[in-house]
């Protein structure tokens, strides 16, 4: 089984950015869908994005798109969000997460908690001034 770790969280004033990696060892992530989501005190865990094994389809939040980017390097197992015009509202502790998926299935991921099995420990963002 694979682990997955999270970094590169911290502390950015509104409209800064931030690029979250996620490293996924012991995964052969041509198979997995990725998916990072986020939660915030008080709240249930939600979809920010996601990029589907088969074909390299994303996929984003409305609250992200255009702000937020999901990137992956399957040769280093590494996974990325960047996050640009970030807003105090994004204040969340960011997961990765993977879904076994061939990509010989042709499926598309969705930025559905429900659909991610293996989950990162978390890495805490925080948008204030």
């Amino acid at each position: 089984q694979g682990q997955l770790v999270e970094s590169g969280g911290g502390l950015v004033q509104p409209g800064g950015s931030l690029r979250l990696s996620c490293d996924a060892s012991g995964f052969t992530l041509d198979y997995y869908h990725i998916g990072w989501f986020r939660q915030a005190p008080g709240k249930e865990r939600e979809g920010v994005s996601c990029i589907s094994s088969s074909d390299g389809t994303t996929d984003y939040a409305d609250s992200v798109k255009g702000r937020f980017t999901i990137s992956r390097d399957n040769g280093k197992n590494m996974v990325y969000l960047q996050m640009n015009r970030l807003k105090p509202e994004d204040t969340a502790v960011y997961y990765c997460a993977t879904e076994f998926s061939h990509p010989l299935y042709g499926t598309r991921c969705r930025n559905n908690v429900g659909d991610f099995g293996s989950w990162g420990q978390g890495t805490q963002v925080t948008v204030s001034s």
